[in-house]
């Protein structure tokens, strides 16, 4: 991830705000979230887990961000699992030089085949997970309890990662988590179906669909899903069309900027709070029934529409005159340019 893809995808994990941040320069999940003491609640004794947790980075970035708010990363009892026994062990260096406790389980593991954390419910969940994951395994799986919504097909891991977070999921909690945006909209080998019926076991809060090249590893569109049990506005999901922010810091890398982020992440708690109105192009409010209606696609540009574009006070009729007058002297412009082109060619024998 870039520094704000870490940062505008933190604040959801509590009640408010969409994510805090995509670190810049940074390939390591770098995610934290907005402390509940900071808005009258209280974080102690409850759970954060990432089932793909790399390095540990979220959890660092998560302390950071408390802390400035106040807080006690401490007061969170933190899980984190990892595949890799190299990543692992960064994972628990990381944890320890920061002097911050979590379980990592007592050995790397397959979050699939060996949930390490297996009867544990947690208050928040965030992770990135790796992207369509082919060959996972899923024909040894096929009647894992945590497929509640259907087996998740053994070409594409991404709903298999949805459905394990979301038999983690403790009453009230919420999942933030980056995913390809191919998962929006997918019906491949039963992946639509799925979709449907977590939409209609009305677990989807928001949708954000992020601009390009926010990720360093990766070059394909991402979007980041919010799944909350005992949502607020029931019923309903804001869908935040945010491809068109953000600034390119190099050929190649797009990040956002603060002013960004703080757009995202009111517009997120604007929804929450029941105050949200529609803005064309960026964000709006959709009721279950109308997401239905789409064949349960949860991509924000359908919902959101396009953007109104301001009325420049030139009469229609007038503006088609002006307009085909200058496309007409760009046709006489361009013949005469051919004509030329004709002419020199056939001056050094080559007639067409």
């Amino acid at each position: 991830m870039t520094t704000a893809a870490t940062r505008s995808y933190q604040y959801t994990a509590t009640d408010a705000r969409p994510l805090y941040a995509l670190k810049r320069r940074k390939v390591q999940k770098q995610r934290g979230f907005r402390a509940k003491s900071t808005y009258g609640h209280c974080i102690k004794d409850e759970v954060l887990i990432d089932p793909a947790c790399g390095s540990g980075g979220m959890f660092v970035q998560s302390a950071k961000f408390i802390k400035e708010h106040s807080g006690n990363i401490n007061d969170l009892s933190i899980y984190g699992e990892e595949s890799n026994a190299d990543t692992w062990k960064m994972a628990k260096m990381n944890m320890a030089i920061r002097g911050l406790e979590a379980d990592f389980g007592p050995h790397q593991a397959n979050t699939f085949f060996n949930d390490l954390h297996k009867t544990l419910k947690a208050n928040y969940i965030m992770a990135n997970p790796p992207f369509n994951i082919s060959d996972w395994g899923a024909d040894q799986l096929q009647d894992d309890v945590r497929w509640k919504y259907g087996t998740p097909p053994n070409s594409n891991a991404n709903y298999a990662w949805i459905q394990h977070m979301i038999s983690h999921l403790a009453p009230g909690g919420k999942i933030g988590l980056v995913l390809a945006n191919g998962s929006l909209s997918t019906t491949q080998s039963g992946e639509g179906e799925i979709r449907k019926k977590i939409i209609e076991d009305d677990l989807i809060e928001g949708i954000v669909a992020l601009p390009a090249n926010l990720f360093y590893s990766v070059t394909i569109p991402a979007c980041l899903w919010f799944i909350t049990r005992d949502k607020k506005q029931a019923g309903k999901t804001v869908f935040i069309d945010a491809r068109k922010m953000g600034e390119l810091v190099d050929r190649k890398h797009r990040d956002f900027s603060e002013d960004d982020i703080k757009k995202i992440a009111d517009t997120f708690e604007s929804f929450q709070n029941g105050t949200l109105e529609d803005v064309k192009g960026f964000c709006a409010v959709v009721e279950t029934v109308d997401i239905a209606k789409q064949d349960y696609i949860l991509t924000p540009g359908r919902y959101v529409g396009i953007e109104e574009q301001e009325d420049d006070g030139e009469p229609f009729e007038e503006k088609m005159e002006r307009l085909t007058s200058e496309l007409s002297e760009m046709f006489e412009r361009s013949h005469k340019l051919e004509k030329e082109i004709r002419e020199r060619l056939g001056a050094i024998g080559f007639d067409l």
